[in-house]
């Protein structure tokens, strides 16, 4: 049975440069936001935009064989609406889930300001009550992390 957890967020970024970096840029920023956990990434099926799959290599070591693949099946530019399904790799097994999808709705507060609607839907046989804010917890780092790097830049 799918299940579906949602959080909100208000970050100090305008909305324009939020979703800049969270689509146009997400292949190259991932490894700068995350260099503990992401080596490269790579958009390995289409252009970049709606249907593409990304690859990311996960590790440090230039060695390691660890790599999640991530679908962009929402990319709605007028909407700053987008959404990634994980379609294979630690996202998913190492939490047990069988399904994972995330989406991102970017609502303009004010020139430098953002507020950031996330729903993650999930499958997962466990029957954890805390399933929903395992899934959510790298999402809200996700974009703590975004909303750093565009400040810093």
């Amino acid at each position: 049975m799918a299940k579906e957890t949602k959080a909100q967020r208000t970050v100090g970024v305008g909305v324009e440069a939020l979703w800049r970096v969270m689509t146009k840029d997400l292949a190259s920023i991932m490894p700068k936001i995350m260099p503990d956990i992401v080596q490269s990434a790579d958009v390995i099926e289409g252009d970049g935009g709606l249907g593409s799959v990304l690859l990311f290599k996960l590790g440090r070591d230039p060695l390691s064989k660890r790599q999640q693949t991530e679908k962009i099946v929402e990319l709605d530019e007028s909407q700053y609406r987008f959404a990634l399904q994980v379609l294979e790799g630690p996202a998913l097994t190492l939490r047990e889930f069988s399904s994972l999808t995330t989406t991102f709705q970017l609502s303009a507060i004010s020139e430098k300001e953002t507020l950031v609607d996330m729903k993650v839907e999930y499958n997962t046989e466990k029957e954890e009550t805390t399933m929903g804010e395992i899934a959510m917890q790298p999402v809200l780092s996700f974009v703590q992390l975004l909303e750093k790097l565009v400040l810093e830049s």
